[in-house]
């Protein structure tokens, strides 16, 4: 016998079986057969035991306990927001060129889109500006220093011409700083320096390798500033998000080993940990958000595919009952449980696993009920002989 079933095994009292009828004495009324049972009554999923089945069948008291309840809860794959950008355009345009779509794997710096933007003209205006006065403040120097040579000006204008070109230099990199924030490119800088032709085109690039998951913009659309133009992500690690009603979430925390179905994948099942466990409670909904990080390097697993999360190391507060109080009969699980002095029926029960020897009852069960514990499994076989028994 198992430790774990032990405390729940007392004696059974020894029946006496009654004598029916009127008070006479025992030698007037009909004999019965030796060791033979009363009649049944006619419910067939009731049993008296007799005096075969005393020293066979031992009871116990169903107990609640606190036990390892793994909780289960929907859940869904989710982007990981660590891993995704949202891109826009520094500028105001109109779309005139879309090189990706939706999908599209693509690498940092690809070019995504193209903007007619007259925004970005009046910012290469004003570098062109600068370089210009930066050039004629060099030559103004240049000249101050021959000048200042053959004694024509004193040294206070030479510094005064000095002063120009510095703040004509510091114009023309704030121009060139202001362009590099527009998204303009280094190389088109460099030419538009060498040629000084406006280009009124702006360039969207990607900003992280990654698969373009959403397009927000069509070609011929005006865009702004504050619009979000594509969203990339890097879906190599995914997240699969749950939401625990509050009171269970109790007991939760970042680091519980978590079991993940995907329900689109045939049940497939990934083991993982709890990565974040909210600080919050939603007020609408009254949950607590929990996620565990979901590797995907072949790309198996998509964002919004629905789940299942297990989250184990959850304890609750649950009815117990021996393992070898459960018997099962067709495709059901049931227990005896006592009705009266030597009367058991058997009662159909939910149960769950088994948790050190014991089988937790989730339905059927209130608590304290007297059940069979032991020999459950032939008083169930004697219920059944006596039913056919009485059909024939």
């Amino acid at each position: 016998m198992k430790n774990s079933t032990r405390a729940f095994l007392v004696p059974v009292i020894s029946l006496v079986l009654i004598q029916a009828g009127c008070g006479g004495p025992a030698e007037k009324q009909p004999a019965q057969a030796a060791g033979a049972a009363p009649a049944q009554a006619g419910d067939p999923m009731e049993i008296r035991i007799d005096e075969m089945l005393v020293s066979r069948v031992t009871t116990a008291v169903a107990r609640r306990d606190s036990v390892d309840a793994p909780l289960t809860v929907s859940a869904r794959v989710e982007v990981d927001a660590t891993r995704m950008n949202r891109i826009g355009t520094p500028v105001a345009g109109r779309v005139s060129s879309l090189r990706v779509e939706e999908g599209q794997v693509v690498r940092k710096s690809e070019l995504l889109a193209l903007l007619q933007s007259a925004g970005l003209n009046q910012a290469q205006l004003e570098l062109l500006k600068a370089l210009s006065q930066q050039m004629v403040s060099r030559r103004s120097v240049d000249r101050a220093h021959l000048l200042l040579k053959g004694g024509v000006i004193g040294a206070a204008e030479l510094q005064r011409r000095e002063a120009e070109l510095a703040q004509a230099t510091a114009e023309l990199e704030a121009a060139r700083d202001e362009l590099g924030l527009l998204g303009f490119p280094p190389e088109d800088l460099d030419e538009l320096e060498r040629t000084r032709q406006i280009h009124s085109i702006a360039r969207i690039t990607a900003t992280m390798d990654g698969t373009i998951i959403h397009r927000r913009v069509t070609q011929g659309q005006v865009v702004q500033p504050a619009d979000t133009a594509f969203e990339i992500a890097d879906l190599s690690n995914l997240w699969i998000i749950a939401d625990v009603p509050e009171q269970a979430a109790g007991d939760i925390v970042a680091g519980q080993p978590v079991t993940a179905e995907i329900s689109v994948l045939a049940g497939e099942k990934v083991n993982g940990r709890l990565s974040f466990v909210s600080a919050l409670v939603n007020p609408e909904t009254r949950t607590v958000v929990v996620r565990m990080n979901l590797p995907n390097p072949h790309g198996r697993f998509k964002p919004a595919m629905l789940a299942t999360l297990t989250i184990q190391g959850h304890r609750e507060e649950r009815i117990v009952v021996p393992e070898s109080a459960v018997v099962r009969e067709g495709d059901g699980e049931y227990v005896f449980v006592q009705r009266q002095a030597g009367v058991f029926r058997l009662t159909p029960v939910r149960a769950a696993q088994t948790w050190r020897g014991l089988r937790v009852i989730l339905d059927g069960l209130a608590g304290a009920e007297t059940i069979v514990s032991e020999g459950a499994f032939h008083l169930n076989n004697e219920r059944r002989r006596r039913s056919i028994r009485g059909k024939e």
